[in-house]
């Protein structure tokens, strides 16, 4: 079957302006794919998913050619809040409510399994990206306090004690904020500038052997054949296996997973550098902070002492008129010393979401794996499942065989109304945390 892409969700594959792109530390220079490639796996798509799974397999010996249809980063990897968060967006107390104990415990096994991936990517391969340790979950009320300790409770049942709760003047000593009653710190968890991780992976899988082809977008994949085979404008790849880690840029390319997954969009702010001063006293712990509401915000500081602050949703994919308008009052409410400080960048990006808020990894014809609906918690997901799909691939389908057997459904309102239907669902939590509840 071919599945066909009519044109390239990238433009002309540039970065999106923004704080990362313009830090970053590596600068490529992409190579188009020209002609007729052979390899054991193409891997389509060269974000954290992607270049987990390619660096997993070259280190077992595979010849492993990746994809990518903008360059490197382009999409969430490269423009994401940076946070090393452990967990998937749905709570292990969800998972065990709606898929068993068993599950439960097999996903309370390795949650925190991206992370350790992360950091030893990081270690092995010397990655500058300004990691660093610990986050921060900040309540603004007692029900969020609730939560946390709820959320404690389980981690505990689960093997993991790597959370401590915070009242008030314990969160303020990490974080000097009036807007939180308290919180929780796992110590586990971090924050790093996002596309200097993956520009750095994309160099270790060079540098044992591994091939990147950008601004390459994909025009069609033929997926029933025994190899299948990716199509280019300029060329294409025969592989033994093919795997889509287009998560929430791969648009129309591949029809049975549209229905999946939905784009959504979140929005980010980086001002100015604040100063050694004044940005210790806003967060002395220099870790990364989100609050526990639905729709939430998070933040942290950059190497160079600037606020990035991140936050809102639009179910959809679809930009905010203005960005700054849209965080900024939030930025301020948070640190009101903040209040008229010069934002130096804006930008949007789409993450993908499951309507469980699960991720899925499964296969379409049996040489044609996928991986993708991290819906807001890629940065561990991804590199946890890109070992996962290496894994299956090499033969050990254990853990594989679990993520893919975990049912999945299709957003209400179909692919013409689950965007209104997902924005008329999340009033309800809004209330909630408007009300305290």
């Amino acid at each position: 079957m071919m599945l066909t892409k009519q044109k390239s969700y990238a433009g002309d594959g540039s970065y999106p302006t923004s704080y990362y792109a313009a830090s970053r530390n590596i600068i490529r220079t992409p190579v188009r794919l020209q002609g007729r490639v052979e390899a054991d796996v193409c891997v389509v798509g060269a974000g954290y998913s992607g270049m987990s799974t390619a660096i997993h397999l070259a280190e077992k010996g595979y010849k492993v050619v990746v994809i990518e249809g903008a360059q490197v980063g382009w999409g969430a990897s490269g423009r994401n809040g940076g946070q090393v968060v452990n967990g998937l967006n749905a709570s292990l107390a969800t998972i065990q409510r709606r898929y068993g104990e068993d599950a439960a415990r097999f996903i309370g096994g390795l949650v925190q399994e991206g992370g350790k991936i992360i950091r030893r990517l990081v270690s092995q391969y010397q990655i500058e990206c300004d990691l660093k340790p610990g986050n921060i979950y900040a309540a603004y009320t007692p029900a969020h306090m609730k939560e946390l300790e709820a959320k404690q409770a389980l981690w505990r049942k689960y093997g993991m004690d790597d959370h401590q709760l915070l009242d008030r003047d314990a969160l303020a000593k990490l974080v000097k904020s009036d807007a939180y009653c308290g919180g929780m710190l796992d110590t586990t968890g971090g924050h790093m500038h996002p596309l200097n991780l993956v520009l750095g992976e994309a160099r270790a899988f060079e540098s044992i052997g591994g091939t990147i082809y950008e601004q390459s977008p994909v025009t069609r994949v033929d997926h029933e054949a025994a190899r299948p085979t990716v199509y280019t404008e300029g060329g294409e790849v025969s592989a033994r296996i093919v795997v889509l880690c287009g998560n929430a840029y791969l648009g129309d390319a591949v029809p049975k997973l549209v229905s999946r997954v939905m784009p959504v969009s979140t929005q980010m702010i980086t001002t100015a550098p604040l100063g050694e001063e004044l940005a210790h006293s806003l967060i002395p712990s220099d870790m990364c902070v989100e609050d526990v509401r639905y729709i939430l915000d998070y933040f942290r500081l950059s190497a160079d002492k600037r606020m990035i602050f991140g936050g809102g949703t639009v179910y959809g994919g679809t930009d905010p008129a203005d960005v700054v308008a849209k965080l900024k009052p939030n930025l301020e409410k948070v640190f009101p010393a903040l209040k008229g400080v010069k934002i130096d960048y804006a930008w949007s990006g789409n993450f993908a979401l499951s309507f469980t808020r699960v991720p899925q990894m499964g296969r379409i014809g049996s040489n044609t794996y996928f991986a993708h609906g991290y819906s807001g918690h890629g940065v561990t997901g991804s590199h946890l499942f890109g070992r996962t799909l290496a894994e299956a691939i090499d033969g050990d389908t254990t853990r594989y065989d679990v993520f893919e057997k975990l049912p999945w459904y299709p957003f209400p309102g179909g692919r013409m109304f689950r965007a209104q239907y997902s924005t008329i669902g999340s009033w309800w939590y809004q209330f909630k945390d408007a009300a305290g509840l």
